[in-house]
């Protein structure tokens, strides 16, 4: 049986993205400060994801030098959001099987 706070994590990666579907790519890399882009959060969030669950979890390093483009503490950055989007999913698919057991 998944854990509730699995299923919780996977509820609010499925909102993320439907919020976030639709957003083009001018869109997602436009920074209004002081907030980040959507690109760099989208990116920060599948570093935290990273460090995590493929890091700390399991000692795979799937997305090298993310930590240095959107880690907290670092200049702001306005990555494409794409690539953003494909780290993600690879550091989400790369966790999942983790979170699984």
């Amino acid at each position: 049986m998944t854990h509730p706070l699995v299923a919780q994590l996977r509820f609010a990666r499925s909102e993320f993205q439907r919020c976030l579907d639709g957003v083009s790519a001018e869109d997602g890399a436009r920074r209004l400060e002081p907030m980040n882009s959507i690109s760099w959060i989208v990116g920060h969030l599948a570093n935290q994801e990273h460090f995590y669950w493929c890091i700390l979890a399991q000692e795979k390093y799937v997305a090298p030098g993310l930590n240095d483009l959107v880690g907290t503490g670092k200049p702001a950055t306005t990555p494409p959001l794409d690539e953003m989007w494909d780290v993600w999913r690879l550091v989400t698919e790369t966790a999942d099987p983790f979170l699984d057991e």
